[in-house]
């Protein structure tokens, strides 16, 4: 009966299903991997003629990117190369011309966001590297440099610098010291002056101390750029949002070396800006390791990683985070101090360290181990999840983070978009239907939201914030914020912007001005507080559940 059920679903029943099957963990997940990566190689996908790929009736250039998108989704990300260099080749070949946010120039920025992506997969795939490997990254940096000579030739919008800067990236990183095509116009300087950016950052912003820096209580986060989900957007319109950000004033940045190119993106807008300007620019990155690494731990093994984030950053990295898979391998003790010690030795590379999804027990672990290390405790935060229906950091973190002075900086804050006015008196959804186009944020929170309470529960408290946030003229988002913000030891919200397609920046200032009195804090830790011990009891402490 399996096999009548596959073959007669209706295929948007079939795709929710199968992400229901990934969901349920790795297991499942590679199984689904593997299968695709096979079909793959047996079957690669074709090579369609330009005329083809462009045809201004019935183009096959979707179904040719979608093919793509499968390759490096699904860990095949060396093949899925020479495919984009075709793609790109084509684009010249064929002659194009497009409009400003014509659908044409929208294909081509999403393509430019495919190429981000799938050099993300292929940095994760640890490929060999092998002279295939060199020939193929140099192969698309030629493909994409001539479309973008053409673009100015023809007086188009050039959306491909993006993906210009990632493979220039990605052929440096794997091939040190190589000659590799250079890129100088990467980007224009900015259009912000030190004028402008005093005058507008002068506005009613909360800060606060963190390690030797002083930053807004909001950070601009950029983990869309690890996935297309949250929509693509050129360079030049990345830059004009940052720069919107930049001019209100939130001047911090959260971000990871696997978000993409987030790192890119924000180093370069850094570099472009007038020095006293840049100066205050505050970078947040992160240092993630998700398995055992390969070589062996020793303090130049810990310098190359922070090297490495300072390249793509352009510069030096304000704030850098560690997080490590297991706790049970201590190698990260040993790790922890070097960073202390490498941020006191080499400040023009790092200038603060802190801890990202860290439990409580590990937390002070770590503080004790540096402080023994090198008489103190030299860590400044700790980035966790922390929002009305999670708030296990009053658990045990709270406590450890006053005890050794670290902050905490909270993500997750909105549930990926679930606290909002948009879901107020809605139903339930449902996280497989394509319909609603959730995104991988959504899925996750929606669980987060259902271990807290349930859904009727969730109205609740939504009404409520409504009902506060139209008490005080404000957004509902604002009112969750700043119940975060007014927990002890937070120091900053993180805020996601999908840089270039979405912006909520009006919206966002309002917390700082917004203070909620004792009744309405009391009425919200009545309804939200009771489920704090649920969640953690469920999913262990702060972090716990990437582990």
């Amino acid at each position: 009966m399996n096999d009548v059920l596959i073959t007669q679903l209706p295929p948007f029943i079939l795709r929710s299903a199968l992400r229901a099957l990934v969901s349920q963990g790795k297991d499942s997940q590679g199984i689904f991997v593997d299968h695709v990566q096979r079909r793959l190689r047996a079957s690669p996908p074709s090579f369609i003629p330009p005329a083809e790929l462009f045809d201004s009736k019935a183009p096959k250039a979707p179904q040719f990117l979608a093919s793509v998108r499968c390759m490096f989704s699904s860990k095949i990300a060396v093949e899925s190369l020479p495919y984009f260099s075709y793609f790109f080749t084509c684009i010249t070949q064929a002659r194009l011309l497009w409009a400003s946010e014509s659908e044409l120039e929208t294909m081509l920025i999403k393509a430019c966001g495919d190429v981000v992506q799938a050099i993300q997969a292929l940095k994760e795939s640890h490929p060999s590297r092998t002279e295939e490997l060199r020939s193929k990254l140099l192969e698309l940096q030629q493909a994409l440099l001539t479309c973008d000579a053409y673009s100015l030739e023809k007086g188009l919008s050039r959306p491909f610098t993006r993906a210009r800067v990632q493979v220039d990236d990605a052929y440096s990183w794997f091939f040190p010291g190589t000659l590799s095509l250079y890129y100088p116009d990467y980007q224009a300087r900015s259009q912000i002056s030190e004028r402008s950016y005093l005058h507008t950052s002068a506005e009613a912003i909360s800060y606060t101390s963190l390690g030797i820096l002083e930053v807004p209580r909001l950070f601009n986060g950029l983990w869309q750029l690890s996935s297309p989900a949250w929509g693509s957007a050129t360079s030049k319109q990345q830059n004009a949002a940052l720069g919107q950000l930049l001019e209100a004033g939130l001047l911090a940045a959260d971000m990871a070396d696997h978000y993409g190119d987030a790192e890119l993106v924000y180093g370069l807008f850094r570099a472009s800006l007038p020095p006293p300007v840049a100066n205050k620019v505050i970078a947040a990155t992160k240092w993630c390791v998700f398995r055992p690494p390969e070589v062996e731990i020793t303090r130049q093994f810990v310098m190359e990683a922070v090297q490495e984030r300072s390249r793509r950053l352009g510069g030096r990295i304000e704030l850098l985070q560690f997080h490590w898979y297991d706790y049970t391998n201590k190698d990260y003790l040993f790790i922890l101090s070097e960073l202390v010690k490498i941020s006191r030795s080499h400040s023009e590379l790092v200038s603060n360290i802190g801890l990202c999804n860290f439990d409580a027990v590990h937390t002070e672990e770590a503080c004790l181990h540096i402080l023994s290390e090198i008489g103190e405790v030299g860590l400044v935060s700790n980035q966790v999840q922390y929002s009305l229906v999670d708030s296990r950091p009053i658990i045990r973190l709270v406590d450890v983070c006053h005890k050794y002075q670290l902050k905490i900086l909270t993500y997750g804050s909105l549930c990926g978009g679930f606290i909002s006015e948009k879901w107020l008196n809605a139903e339930a959804p449902d996280i497989y239907n394509e319909a609603l186009q959730l995104t991988p944020s959504q899925r996750k929170y929606f669980d987060m939201i259902t271990t807290w309470a349930s859904w009727s529960d969730f109205q609740i408290l939504l009404q409520k914030l409504k009902s506060i946030a139209d008490k005080y003229q404000v957004d509902l988002t604002n009112v969750a914020t700043r119940w975060v913000l007014d927990r002890p030891a937070v120091a900053a919200v993180i805020v996601g912007t999908r840089l270039g397609v979405s912006e909520h920046v009006e919206s966002n200032l309002k917390v700082f001005s917004l203070k909620l009195d004792n009744i309405d804090t009391n009425s919200l830790d009545e309804l939200v507080l009771k489920g704090a011990a649920k969640v953690y009891e469920t999913l262990g402490d702060c972090g716990n559940e990437y582990r």
